[in-house]
């Protein structure tokens, strides 16, 4: 469960529609533990600031800025402003959790006789799969990305995990989910 979001973007008067009824403002928002987007409600004074991380737990006592959550939502229902917003905030989830992502170049397996899990991610092929194992394997796990980048020769590993999971939050007919739970 989500305790934490990222906010995407902000309508302060709701979603456009036809409808002419009362009007809620909505924030569009990014879990930072399972990358679920949300549709929050916040609350009437909130100041809403694009790409803040809010409290979206159950304590209400915490609550000072979203009011509730108002629906889990798909990529497809996303505003313009809220998609281009996404890879900056899943950049900060990534460098802020940088030993919850490095834990998966140390504990990557291979999938089949022929492909390795570090395959999956965009941008990283064979020869860098091949010194981030002989690696880890000689000299032990990697502490951070920057000891990642200077060990394995890989230029941005946080850039790599990004691409990764906008990838995953985009597509809804992945085979695997890496980082986004479903």
């Amino acid at each position: 469960m989500e305790e934490f979001a990222y906010i995407l973007d902000y309508l302060s008067q709701g979603v456009p529609s036809g409808n002419y009824a009362k009007k809620e403002p909505l924030c569009y928002a990014l879990g930072d533990e399972e990358f679920k987007l949300f549709e929050l409600v916040p609350k009437p004074t909130a100041v809403i600031n694009i790409g803040e991380r809010v409290y979206i737990g159950k304590d209400p006592a915490k609550r000072n800025i979203i009011d509730h959550v108002k629906r889990r939502i798909g990529p497809s229902e996303l505003t313009h402003g809220a998609v281009a917003e996404l890879d900056y905030c899943v950049t900060e989830i990534v460098l802020t959790n940088q030993l919850r992502f490095i834990r998966f170049f140390n504990e990557a397996e291979p999938i089949s006789m022929r492909k390795h899990l570090l395959e999956e991610l965009p941008g990283l092929g064979k020869k860098t799969m091949t010194a981030i194992l002989e690696e880890r394997t000689k000299n032990g796990p990697f502490k951070d990305f920057k000891d990642l980048s200077t060990r394995a020769q890989v230029k941005t590993p946080e850039k790599l995990v990004t691409a990764r999971i906008v990838l995953e939050l985009k597509d809804n007919s992945m085979k695997r989910y890496l980082f986004v739970s479903k």
